[in-house]
């Protein structure tokens, strides 16, 4: 029995995964953890380091590292790589003088080897922001037609403080990942 069959075994049994988020600063990852979980979103300041939020999302245990991301924190993302299903790249569609480093950020992500087989989702986040970017623009941007055919990825436009799009987001990786690791035998 090869050690990725053991590894789905033991997966399936406790259908948990594990979902890495990252992006640059301010880009709402941590608004969008606590909207999803149904917290207060009124209060929330910068990560410093990492938060993990343990959730039950369909049949799934879902543990979300939500990762900060400012400049001086982008170097130790590598340490939280491990054992990633799923990563969830957030972007602020408004804050358009950012968007080359935030594609330089993003494609520095799909290159690590521990990363290979995550599917990965991009959240065009604060859609409700006038000027914001449309999903289609920001996939544009970051150049996620380079991607080849060997990573699963969707890009959901999103409102982390009102909440749209978010479950469409969820609904989608949670299915993506499910159907890779939870195969039925």
């Amino acid at each position: 029995m090869g050690l990725l069959t053991i590894i789905k075994k033991v997966k399936q049994k406790e259908k948990e995964m594990r979902l890495l988020m990252v992006g640059l600063d301010n880009a709402g990852k941590t608004t969008i953890v606590k909207r999803i979980n149904g917290e207060d979103t009124s209060t929330i300041s910068p990560t410093l380091g990492f938060n993990i939020k343990t959730m039950q999302y369909k049949n799934f245990r879902l543990n979300i590292w939500d990762v900060g991301g400012q400049k001086t924190l982008r170097a130790y993302w590598r340490n939280y790589y491990e054992q990633t299903d799923g990563m969830i790249w957030v972007v602020d569609s408004s804050d358009l003088r950012r968007l080359d480093d935030c594609r330089a950020e993003l494609h520095g992500l799909l290159k690590e080897e521990k990363l290979a087989g995550a599917s990965l989702l991009i959240f065009a986040n604060k859609q409700d922001i006038t000027g914001a970017l449309r999903p289609e623009q920001i996939a544009k941007v970051l150049q996620l037609d380079l991607m080849d055919g060997s990573r699963h990825w969707k890009i959901v436009g999103c409102s982390a403080v009102g909440g749209d799009g978010l479950l469409t987001g969820f609904d989608w990786i949670v299915s993506d990942i499910g159907t890779r690791i939870f195969m039925h035998e």
